[in-house]
């Protein structure tokens, strides 16, 4: 009889066993949305088409800002780039005061590179706008968040944390 029930354990045991060891860990699934992630990333980043959306904006010697509440965007394309992005800095010679509210721009880059280093993609561009030339300097990590860097010859450079995403398409009906 002990027999019989050691071996009937041990069968229980190895089934349960069994069972348990083709579920996959937390850890795995992590690290599997993560590879994912890092896919997108890098699709993303070589289509060189997607959208930086800021969190926060980082302006030189004032405190930092929440942009949750507002609209904002830089739209990169290969061969258009457009800001929506508010600023907040000083301004020097060629801004109205009042008259302009952030880094509104839209136009061809002139350069547009992109490198993989070890923990991230920098991308640089220079773009021209109408009274104003811009350099943005982005820098994406594999897992998606991003600092955006936007110097410009008529204003204070400033910086932004955020994410990129990619572009979404409007149909119309």
């Amino acid at each position: 009889m002990k027999t019989k029930t050691a071996i009937l354990v041990l069968f229980l045991s190895l089934i349960a066993m069994a069972s348990y060891a083709q579920e996959k860990s937390k850890k795995q699934l992590r690290e599997e949305r993560k590879i994912e992630k890092e896919k997108q990333i890098t699709s993303l980043v070589d289509s060189k088409a997607f959208v930086f959306i800021g969190r926060t904006a980082l302006p030189q010697g004032f405190r930092t800002m929440d942009l949750t509440t507002n609209p904002n965007y830089v739209q990169f394309e290969p061969n258009k780039i457009k800001s929506e992005m508010p600023f907040f800095g000083t301004a020097y010679s060629g801004v109205a005061y009042g008259r302009d509210g952030g880094l509104n721009f839209e136009g061809s880059p002139q350069e547009f590179t992109v490198e993989k280093k070890k923990k991230a993609y920098q991308i640089e561009t220079v773009v021209k706008g109408e009274t104003d030339v811009f350099t943005l300097f982005l820098s994406v990590s594999f897992g998606g968040s991003a600092t955006l860097t936007i110097s410009s010859n008529n204003r204070s450079t400033i910086s932004y944390n955020g994410e990129i995403r990619p572009i979404e398409t409007k149909e119309l009906k």
